[in-house]
């Protein structure tokens, strides 16, 4: 079982940056594959980016690739979220998820743990 928080959420201005962490308990995080959703007001749930277990493949949904970059770092129990040059529909609620599945999923049900999200505003 392994436990999430993220942390890093706030407001920014259009067009700036912000770094997404999810902190992971646990000593098997290498073991799950890793996701970033977020959830804006009124929409559901989606997938903004995923990583695989060793970090060596990832993907982006179309509306971040070459904005955000996806990491992660095992010996930290550590994931993050690089958002560049963000847009006021970037704003969500950002939460991260774990799968004890052999790769990485764009969906949902695929991740067994998720935390309770942080909230990223983007002001135009």
């Amino acid at each position: 079982q392994v436990q999430l928080v993220e942390s890093g959420g706030g407001l920014v201005q259009a067009g700036g940056s912000l770094r997404l962490s999810c902190a992971a308990s646990g000593r098997t995080f290498s073991s799950y594959a890793m996701g970033w959703f977020r959830q804006a007001p009124g929409k559901e749930r989606e997938v903004v980016a995923a990583i695989s277990r060793s970090g060596g493949s990832t993907y982006y949904a179309g509306s971040v690739k070459g904005r955000f970059t996806i990491s992660r770092d095992n010996a930290k129990n550590a994931m993050y979220l690089q958002m560049n040059t963000v847009k006021p529909e970037d704003t969500a609620v950002y939460y991260c998820a774990a799968s004890s599945g052999s790769s990485y999923s764009i969906s949902e049900p695929w991740y067994d743990y998720w935390g309770q999200g942080t909230q990223v505003t983007v002001s135009s």
